[in-house]
């Protein structure tokens, strides 16, 4: 009796999900924070406890709830995102803290900046989780774009509808003022249009790439067709005109442009709407006097230095003090330039980290904005696509809004750094934001077949052998 040897089987491995790298980073995040509120606790003289090791504890177990729901239900996202965010975050606390141990000497009042900024961490991390939980899938989305494009309108609206004194703050209408707490409700809408614009373009793809008349080698849009981007700059122009935005209005704009020449890699549709925003700027310069105000400090602050230019003009002596490498985290003065918890958070880092730093954090910032569009590539269906380049690239315009604002490139809009600022507003929307990349990057970069667990492997016969190179 003879016994017949079956061949070996090659068995592919299933794919690394890269979940322990992206615990190691998370713990990595959680160091470089604590050392920095150590720094800043030594330099204050206020002397180093042990308990302070207690804030990285909490955050690593704050970050690490986020990093269990990943593995369970996106264990295929990028193993990236989540620690830099995090890093980032941390970084904005312990600059918040800073900034509250000044206020607290110069004023003789405890400053709670830095607790409410570590609670709206809290339920922002939490909304992460449920959002990677609950949406199995970043295409249902799509089904209710239209819902969630009035929605985002209803957003931008209500701020515009209110008393003065429930939605205007240093000359802005953009708040909805709760008797406990405020949020900004743009910060939201700016996700739930994306959304709308992305699966939009996606269903009308073919009525924006058609043939349209041909002027100096470009193919412009028919008339009939330019409806979705007149409706764009009537939204922008309208936040910009009844609630004095001017950095919402650019970051909606801009999104929608950068989505439309994804959808239809047309150039014409981006010109066409670099010249209606112009001429919209143009007709808000001569019309409203807080435009003409923004764009004179922008070109000349030293005008009125103790008035509109005084903000920016301390932003600048910050970042001259800095210069290289910076005074030191507890060492600068970052206290001198208003609102530097919020809009004004880079000029802080750029002082007291030097230009070394704040370039190291403009690179955090580059890697997720470059994952991101990485994500985008590698999706596989046209709607996640669109969506992930869209988030990236709103991401990416409001850092220049905010970086070229603080530092007079372009004339300051009020938008705060994304995760760093102080705000829940902020912090919440864009962890949302993150939430929805993050599923989008698990949809990439999974495997199209996976064998189920504890399955056995089908034994081949002979003629049935499969070679692999």
């Amino acid at each position: 009796m003879t016994t017949q040897i079956q061949p070996p089987v090659a068995v592919t491995p299933p794919l690394p999900t890269r979940r322990n790298a992206e615990l190691a980073l998370l713990g990595f995040a959680a160091l470089i924070t604590v050392a920095a509120l150590l720094i800043v606790e030594a330099n204050q003289e206020r002397g180093l406890r042990w308990d302070l090791t207690a804030y990285g504890l909490i955050f690593l177990l704050v970050f690490g709830s986020a990093h269990l729901a990943i593995r369970r239900f996106a264990p295929y996202t990028d193993p990236l995102l989540l620690p830099i965010v995090a890093l980032l975050n941390g970084l904005g606390l312990v600059m918040i803290h800073r900034l509250d141990l000044v206020n607290n000497e110069l004023s003789g009042r405890h400053h709670p900046s830095a607790s409410q900024q570590m609670l709206w961490t809290v339920v922002g991390v939490a909304a992460f989780a449920l959002v990677v939980t609950f949406l199995k899938d970043h295409r249902q989305l799509g089904r209710y774009s239209y819902i969630y494009g009035i929605a985002g309108l209803i957003f931008l609206a209500i701020p515009a509808l209110l008393p003065a004194s429930l939605s205007e703050q240093n000359g802005a209408k953009i708040w909805i003022r709760f008797p406990a707490f405020s949020i900004q409700p743009a910060e939201f809408s700016k996700i739930l249009l994306l959304i709308f614009f992305s699966a939009v373009l996606v269903a009308k793809r073919g009525l924006f790439t058609s043939a349209g008349q041909h002027l100096m080698g470009m193919t412009l849009p028919r008339p009939r067709d330019l409806a979705p981007l007149l409706a764009a700059w009537v939204i922008s122009v309208g936040v910009m005109v009844f609630e004095k935005d001017l950095g919402t209005s650019l970051l909606l704009y801009a999104s929608f442009l950068v989505v439309v020449y994804l959808a239809t890699q047309r150039f014409s549709w981006v010109v066409m709407g670099l010249v209606l925003f112009a001429a919209g700027s143009v007709v808000a310069y001569f019309i409203f006097e807080h435009v003409r105000v923004r764009v004179a400090m922008w070109w000349d602050p030293f005008s009125d230095p103790d008035g509109h230019g005084y903000q920016i003009i301390q932003s600048l002596f910050s970042f001259a003090t800095g210069g290289i490498f910076g005074t030191g985290l507890g060492n600068g003065q970052p206290d001198t330039v208003p609102a530097a918890s919020t809009d004004f958070i880079i000029a802080a880092f750029g002082e007291e980290l030097g230009l070394v730093g704040l370039a190291s954090i403009l690179m955090l910032y580059t890697i997720v904005i470059v994952r991101g569009l990485r994500t985008a590539i590698a999706t596989r269906d046209s709607f996640g696509k669109l969506l992930a380049a869209g988030l990236a690239s709103t991401l990416a315009i409001q850092l220049f809004i905010v970086v070229g604002g603080v530092t007079q490139l372009i004339p300051l809009t009020g938008l705060t750094t994304p995760w760093m600022s102080y705000g829940g507003s902020s912090l919440l929307a864009n962890y949302v934001l993150l939430a929805i990349l993050v599923r989008i990057s698990h949809s990439a970069r999974r495997p199209l077949r996976t064998r189920a667990k504890n399955a056995a492997p089908i034994a081949a016969s002979n003629t049935e052998v499969i070679e692999r190179v």
